[in-house]
């Protein structure tokens, strides 16, 4: 009776082992960046869009590297979106109360992706707190749009360009 619950119970861990390495294997990131400009003018204390330009994906060929096409996509959700200041250089995100970014497409509805409220920090670069948002239709997309709301709470003096680095966590069967 013994050897036959250590058997069962060897072959649980065994399949549960084979099913995270297989998982492993059809799971791969992409990554994509935008940039944008919050100008000096900027309103305080009011939530307020900053136009970003469209993100064109790479996706298409990141499906190929990973031996998948878009058809094959089963999950894709954020991973990580960190955003810094790239301009000027010394600045740091005192000046910020709350950032929020959402993503679209001409052909999906908008969703949030990730924000962070009551900042109080004295650096250039913000790990944004994550949305469980189900991204495929997006990171299938040829390219997408980033909405980005912020409520500053310093006036700004000279314009801040932001960079927001996103990477995706996508899951697919292989070819």
């Amino acid at each position: 009776m013994k050897t036959k619950t250590y058997t069962l119970i060897t072959l649980v861990v065994l399949f549960l082992a084979s099913c995270n390495v297989v998982d492993q294997l059809l799971t791969f990131t992409i990554s994509n960046q935008t940039s944008f400009t919050i100008a000096s003018g900027f309103p305080l204390n009011t939530a307020s869009e900053i136009i970003t330009p469209d993100v064109t994906t790479n996706s298409s060929a990141e499906f190929q590297n990973n031996n998948t096409n878009a058809n094959l996509v089963k999950d894709a959700r954020l991973k990580e979106l960190k955003v810094t200041i790239t301009n000027p250089t010394d600045k740091t995100f005192s000046f910020l109360r709350s950032i929020h970014l959402y993503i679209s497409t001409d052909s999906t509805d908008e969703i949030e992706l990730a924000y962070l409220d009551d900042i109080n920090s004295t650096t250039n670069v913000l790990n944004l707190t994550l949305t469980d948002a189900k991204l495929d239709k997006y990171i299938k997309a040829s390219s997408y749009k980033i909405r980005t709301k912020a409520v500053i709470k310093e006036t700004l003096t000279k314009d801040i360009t932001v960079k927001a680095d996103m990477k995706f966590r996508v899951t697919a069967d292989p070819f």
